[in-house]
């Protein structure tokens, strides 16, 4: 436990855009599809919720998402989504967290799609797009309507010094859900080192759980 606990500092340490009030949920893994139709992710696991309450970390529940169609550039190379689809935050029950769904809403503006290459020439991607949906109130929040705003950055785990061929694996995600209209997304640049910290959490919490089920046996 004091592991996960040094690993979650680690993570929220590092550089990433501060929201003033606002809830932060934290995926790892999970499948990202693309085609020049759009992204979609699905089989990501929620990893953490740090809100008015503090922080939950543990096997939380769920996130999926889709975008709209590419724009402009290449999935390749980089490139801008068009906003719409959908963006899913589902809850199972576990440590105060809802069981069933958390937020539902929709990109409400276009989305950039960064490659990211490294010292070593291999690439991460990065998608950072602003949500607008409904929510449905965690205990303790502040939140005083349903209609509720966010943002939400997703790293991919490294393809290696090829490009994105249609589907890859995240590392990471962060999204970030506030009452007020105004907040910016952050920097997908930040998110290289924001990712490396939760993909230790991440993986951290896959073993303890693998530890708990062989233990069970």
């Amino acid at each position: 436990m004091n592991r996960i606990f040094s690993l979650l500092l680690l993570a929220f340490s590092l550089p990433t855009t501060a929201f003033a009030n606002s809830i932060d949920f934290t995926n790892a893994t999970g499948t990202l599809n693309g085609s020049t139709g759009g992204l979609s992710l699905s089989g990501s696991a929620l990893i953490a919720v740090n809100g008015p309450s503090g922080m939950i970390t543990g096997e939380l529940g769920s996130l999926k998402f889709s975008t709209g169609a590419l724009t402009s550039g290449s999935l390749e190379r980089g490139g801008t989504l068009a906003g719409g689809g959908s963006f899913v935050i589902t809850g199972n029950g576990t440590n105060g967290i809802p069981n069933g769904v958390i937020f539902s809403g929709t990109f409400s503006g276009p989305l950039t799609w960064v490659m990211i290459t490294l010292a070593d020439g291999s690439h991460n991607y990065s998608l950072t797009g602003t949500l607008q949906g409904n929510w449905f109130p965690l205990k303790g929040t502040w939140f005083t309507g349903q209609t509720v705003y966010g943002a939400a950055v997703q790293l991919t785990t490294n393809v290696g010094k090829g490009w994105f061929g249609g589907s890859t694996t995240i590392s990471s995600g962060d999204t970030s859900i506030t009452g007020n209209r105004l907040m910016l997304a952050p920097e997908p640049s930040s998110m290289l080192f924001f990712g490396t910290g939760i993909l230790g959490v991440a993986a951290v919490l896959r073993h303890k759980s693998k530890h708990k089920q062989n233990s069970r046996c």
